[in-house]
């Protein structure tokens, strides 16, 4: 089965392949300094830092798998291509919840650059989807995972 294509920003990608450069240079130089140090501690089967830099090893070759996945499954959202004339990745969208009449503003991102703690959201979360292709005036009802429906208007979309 193909894999799927996430949309993602230039930035979001960028951020991914530094992370990524990190960790194939520094981070696995850092971790093989370790290991080393601890192959001089004597006895690998009973060397608890060997066994915790291994784990480290492990654990970070997993990470750069991820990266390297991420990166290819991407599909990079060019800052020129955006419009705001209806919700899209790459655009924070300024919102008024007509339940408690708060307005909030949310950028819309691809998965991989989601941080909903600060106003990041997915294009594949229930308010992200529930927004996607609203335009100014518009009203949206969305169902949230907990089941309710929360009433949103478009107030403003911005790059």
């Amino acid at each position: 089965m193909p894999e799927k294509k996430n949309r993602i920003t230039e930035s979001g990608l960028k951020k991914l392949q530094d992370e990524l450069d990190r960790r194939q240079s520094v981070v696995r130089s850092e971790i093989a300094a370790e290991i080393d140090e601890a192959r001089r501690h004597g006895d690998l089967s009973e060397n608890a830092e060997y066994t915790e830099a291994k784990n480290k090893q492990s654990e970070n070759e997993t990470e750069i798998a991820r990266l390297e996945d991420a990166i290819k499954n991407s599909i990079v959202v060019s800052e020129d291509e955006i419009s705001t004339d209806s919700v899209t990745v790459g655009v924070t969208v300024r919102v008024r919840n007509l339940g408690t009449d708060q307005e909030m503003e949310l950028s819309i991102v691809g998965v991989q650059e989601s941080d909903p703690l600060n106003g990041r959201i997915s294009d594949e979360s229930p308010i992200g989807a529930g927004l996607l292709g609203a335009a100014v005036g518009d009203v949206r009802d969305i169902e949230v995972p907990s089941g309710a429906v929360m009433r949103f208007e478009i107030l403003d979309i911005m790059r």
